[in-house]
């Protein structure tokens, strides 16, 4: 009688097990949007399995508990939020809450922006925790670098991806680097014969070249310009330089008086670069300050289609800025 009942007991548990293999490769759900779900820190199995029944994700919670245990998985859960895709089965999420394959988001930086605009799109980012948005720029800085005291233009232009309720210091850090490690690649690869001491100074540079221009062709040239006018102590003369100096002050136009008006940012009264990037410059714009153009000009002007016209001498510069801003 004892060996008829262990066989029964033997005979359900395989079958037991063998529905819940059968069960483990079936799809939770078959089509419609994905269903976000969030594992808090701290969590046990059980209580991990409740939260993924109580975000409606579909699956059955008992089962998925058994299925964990039974594999071995059960204490190897990790917190954070996750999305189950369509199609997807029980053991393919079990797969993705023991690896920590969280739910992904995306935070683009645009060439260009400055520090300013950059910190607006982080605080904008709903899917991040804003850890930095209380912090002034100083001390968000002194938590990613101490070896800079303002933070303009040290950040790359780029698209961020971060999981779900990551701190938004993590992406400040990810730009950081990710600029740091673009500079000094081009700073080992640059011309010899530049007027740069640092890596600093050529990205001051690239800041003033993805101001002056969005058009590709003409980086180089414009960055071939200003090197032209640091060799010779000529005035830089840049309005993005003018413009950032104004902060708040400029309204969309520059005139005459906002040339004249000494800011350290001023290079219409202040000779060689300003002291800090006027922007976040992208890769095109390092790579223009570092390899600019072998060319004689020394001014240039803009056509008012994107492009610019470049003269040698004053008198040329003067016929093109007649013929093309008046």
């Amino acid at each position: 009688m004892f060996k008829k009942l262990l066989l029964w007991v033997i005979l359900l548990g395989g079958a037991a097990t063998g529905g819940v293999a059968y069960w483990a490769q079936q799809p939770v759900f078959d089509a419609g949007p994905v269903r976000p779900f969030t594992i808090q820190p701290g969590s046990t199995l059980a209580s991990s399995v409740e939260q993924i029944d109580q975000a409606g994700v579909g699956v059955n919670p008992q089962l998925l508990e058994l299925l964990a245990r039974v594999t071995g998985k059960g204490g190897k859960l990790k917190a954070g939020s996750y999305e189950l895709k369509p199609g997807a089965t029980p053991l393919r999420l079990l797969t993705q809450l023991v690896r920590g394959e969280f739910a992904q988001e995306s935070l683009t930086v645009i060439e260009g922006w400055t520090f300013r605009q950059m910190r607006q799109a982080v605080a904008a980012q709903a899917a991040l925790k804003h850890d930095t948005v209380a912090l002034s720029d100083a001390e968000l800085l002194a938590k990613i670098s101490p070896d800079y005291s303002m933070p303009e233009g040290l950040f790359f232009p780029d698209t961020y991806l971060f999981a779900k309720g990551s701190s938004d210091l993590q992406v400040y850090k990810q730009a950081h680097a990710l600029l740091l490690k673009r500079l000094n690649q081009a700073w080992e690869g640059r011309d010899a014969t530049l007027p740069y001491k640092t890596p600093y100074e050529a990205l001051i540079m690239a800041s003033i070249v993805e101001k002056e221009t969005g058009r590709r062709a003409d980086r180089s040239t414009i960055a071939g310009v200003f090197v032209n006018r640091l060799k010779i102590g000529m005035l830089l003369q840049t309005d993005p330089t003018v413009i950032y100096g104004m902060g708040e002050q400029y309204q969309g136009i520059i005139r005459k008086r906002d040339l004249t008006t000494d800011t350290p940012y001023n290079t219409y009264t202040r000779a060689g670069l300003p002291p800090t990037p006027i922007a976040l410059p992208g890769a095109e714009s390092i790579a223009a300050a570092l390899h600019p153009a072998q060319t004689d000009a020394l001014y240039f002007v803009a056509r008012g289609d994107g492009s610019s016209h470049f003269s040698n001498n004053l008198g040329e510069h003067n016929q093109a800025v007649n013929q093309y801003q008046r």
